[in-house]
């Protein structure tokens, strides 16, 4: 696998991306290439001057106003690259590594892609030594997602691979029965795959849904205990709120980061393995017609991205990948093609 320029340290070289901050905080994202000059409505900033420099340098534009220039992090790229579907943002990409034990060497069973946010995340988690395996239903997310991913790593790293189609149908043919370390889903209704995704994991391997709702947060959480194969799940949400500080002036900003979506994870149990039952308040666990109407995606209100806006945002992730010069192996699944 090709060096992630995200990994990237040292004076600024020839395809680095560099993000280059103005007077007034805004951020300009650039790729080097020789000859090439950095345009806007303050000046010119020739691509010439910044090869060599070390990250974290300042360089003047032609009529003397000062930029500071580094490399984007991860967290900068995924923030700004062009989306086919909500992104993970990075602050649940941070409990997702964290509460799933992402390790190196891990082998990782992602579904959906989305974007490719979080498979940025995951690759960067499980190393060269590891393997992530994605799956999309959609070819057209599948496609901005590998656009955006070998943007950043500079080609389609070798141990990632798209798989297209429903997870439940596609993942026994993909992976090995009990060869998976951790699987994340990113879906409308995980618990429809959870017979695949069991067969999939190891004894001990980590199951990570990401929910956008309370019913979708109830309903997963009660089709895992209703396998037998699980540990109790556990779930939760992360809010980020940025303080303001300067000299003697210390408080909370205004706008914070608040909810996003929920983390319910579990582990997988060593087959014909009974779980200790824990003793609870007694609660209402038995649900309606009406709440499994309540439960489905049409009643969770998928968002739908217009066919034209993300034909748009096709080719905006096409076009920064040939700009990077990355290519994808031969033997990847075709992402223009949908699945059915």
């Amino acid at each position: 696998m090709n060096a992630s320029r995200g990994e990237q340290s040292g004076p600024f070289r020839v395809g680095d991306r560099v993000q280059l901050t103005g007077p007034k905080g805004r951020m300009h994202t650039i790729t080097l290439e020789p000859g090439q000059m950095f345009h806007s409505h303050k000046g010119l900033i020739a691509h010439d001057d910044l090869i060599g420099l070390p990250d974290g340098s300042v360089v003047a534009n032609q009529v003397g106003i000062e930029y500071l220039a580094l490399r984007p992090l991860l967290s900068d790229f995924v923030m700004s690259m062009p989306r086919g579907a909500a992104i993970v943002y990075p602050k649940d990409a941070a409990q997702i590594l964290a509460q799933a034990d992402i390790f190196p060497g891990a082998t990782v069973v992602e579904a959906g892609v989305g974007s490719g946010a979080l498979s940025l995340w995951l690759l960067r988690a499980i190393g060269t030594s590891g393997r992530l395996h994605s799956f999309e239903r959609r070819g057209d997310f599948a496609e901005v997602a590998r656009g955006n991913v070998a943007t950043f790593h500079g080609a389609v790293p070798e141990n990632w691979s798209i798989d297209l189609g429903d997870l439940a149908e596609v993942l026994p043919e993909a992976v090995e029965r009990g060869s998976v370390d951790r699987v994340v889903l990113d879906m409308l209704a995980p618990w429809e795959c959870l017979d695949a995704v069991s067969a999939a994991l190891k004894p001990g391997g980590v199951l990570l849904c990401y929910i956008a709702t309370a019913t979708q947060l109830s309903r997963v959480a009660e089709a895992i205990r209703a396998t037998g194969e699980y540990t109790e799940p556990q779930s939760s949400e992360t809010m980020v709120r940025g303080w303001h500080v300067q000299g003697l002036a210390v408080r909370p900003d205004h706008r914070m980061i608040a909810h996003t979506g929920f983390l319910i994870t579990a582990r997988r149990l060593a087959p014909d393995t009974v779980l200790p039952e824990l003793k609870r308040r007694p609660s209402k666990t038995e649900f309606s017609d009406e709440d499994v109407e309540a439960w489905t995606p049409g009643a969770l209100g998928e968002r739908q991205v217009s066919d034209k806006s993300l034909r748009k945002r096709v080719r905006a992730a096409g076009a920064a990948a040939r700009k990077s010069g990355s290519t994808g192996p031969a033997d990847q699944a075709d992402p223009a093609q949908p699945d059915g």
